[in-house]
């Protein structure tokens, strides 16, 4: 017999609720959300099953310790989604209340009763989860690097416009450099344009035509400006740049750290061969499909779940399509990047785009289209483990294109 556990988490703790195949409770239970808990809860799901294979558990969430403990243990378990809980919270009644105790009940009910159609979960190996860590910390270095980008931008504009005009992009590792060694106008009184070549050359930026451009702009002094003889600026500017350039050298060194980690994956050919892809997208989308081809064994599973395909409701003589807003929003991102890049690449991703374009289609409803069908075509090499060829793709498309009446 099988043991239907169902797990509401928290940071702080768990509920959990215990039936058999016939629905009948055998345990409800709620632990701490430490060692001492996990402890606790694996002892009293013992007494009523010491087989852990056997005890099958639902629960809301992959990224969680209780998870990596319970599967380390060899329990089975089966990550749901939480669009899938909340659409079957009617089960419990129409008033609509809900808590904790009543969710890892339902978590457990839907497991037990739709238990043919979901597949268990299986963690993806070392080098994806590490992977999968780094391309986390590079997204969010991203977003921290356009936020003190854009704060150190403020404080040039408001005492030192001459830095800006010379260096319009604020994420080059040279202007950054600069920034810190003279971080306002009056660092820059008594610098002799031989000292500023001498500066580029040391920090190894060889445009020397640019030199005189560069030097005009900052030589300019005009207008004098108050807030310039406030020490305060300065002082900012050398922190805001040395922080902005540790973030971009670090998110460097990442992305180099993630190809390293992508070429050894016995997949990375299949995600490399996709047009576009590049260092960062190709490990990007091999993270996203994992290691585990039975986590989607169906062609449109992967689509909905990154939010590529629509959302059609047919009643009767009505028929829509709707936005699907229920899905992982990071596999959106990504596969709307890739359809974005590929466009560059791939001579019938761009005529796909632009043939949504003539039918009316936004560009973000025109990239969706083509990111939903590139992740058919990707799911298919995957399958097969086969790398992406344009001449044979193309081939296809015209032996299955209906022929002119």
């Amino acid at each position: 017999m099988k043991t239907i556990i169902g797990i509401d988490w928290s940071e702080k703790k768990h509920c959990i609720h215990a039936y058999n195949e016939s629905g009948a409770q055998l345990l409800r239970l709620e632990v701490a959300a430490t060692v001492t808990g996990f402890r606790e809860l694996t002892r009293q799901v013992h007494k009523l099953n010491p087989e852990p294979v056997d005890c099958l558990v639902a629960i809301e969430t992959a990224h969680n310790l209780l998870v990596d403990y319970l599967h380390d243990l060899g329990y089975t378990l089966y990550i749901l989604a939480p669009s899938l809980v909340s659409s079957n919270r009617g089960r419990q009644g129409s008033s609509g209340a809900k808590d904790d105790d009543r969710d890892a009940l339902l978590l457990a009910e839907i497991l037990r009763t739709d238990l043919g159609r979901l597949i268990p979960w299986q963690p993806d190996g070392a080098l994806v989860r590490q992977m999968r860590t780094m391309l986390t910390w590079v997204d969010q270095l991203t977003k921290s690097i356009v936020r003190q980008r854009n704060r150190l931008r403020a404080n040039l504009l408001r005492f030192y416009p001459q830095a800006l005009d010379a260096f319009g992009n604020l994420q080059t590792q040279f202007s950054l450099r600069f920034l810190r060694t003279f971080p306002g106008p009056a660092a820059l009184e008594g610098l002799r344009y031989e000292q500023f070549a001498a500066f580029c050359r040391q920090q190894g930026y060889y445009e020397y035509d640019r030199y005189p451009e560069l030097w005009a702009s900052l030589s300019d002094s005009e207008p004098r400006l108050y807030q310039q003889e406030n020490p305060v600026f300065c002082q900012q500017v050398v922190w805001q740049a040395e922080r902005l350039l540790a973030m971009i050298l670090q998110k460097k060194n990442l992305i180099s750290q993630v190809q390293s980690l992508f070429q050894q994956h016995p997949d990375a050919f299949i995600f490399d061969s996709l047009p576009g892809a590049g260092d960062l997208l190709a490990p990007k989308l091999l993270v996203m499909f994992g290691d585990h081809r039975q986590r989607y064994p169906i062609r449109s599973w992967l689509p909905a779940i990154a939010g590529t395909a629509p959302v059609t409701v047919a009643s009767g003589k009505s028929r829509y399509v709707k936005f699907r807003r229920a899905c992982n929003h990071d596999y959106r991102n990504t596969t709307q990047q890739f359809a974005n890049s590929s466009i560059r690449k791939s001579a019938w991703a761009a005529t796909y785009f632009y043939q949504a374009r003539d039918r009316g289609k936004s560009k973000s409803q025109a990239y969706r289209c083509l990111a939903n069908r590139w992740l058919h075509i990707i799911w298919a090499l995957w399958q097969r483990r086969e790398a992406y060829d344009e001449a044979y793709h193309l081939s296809q498309v015209s032996k299955h294109r209906p022929a002119p009446s």
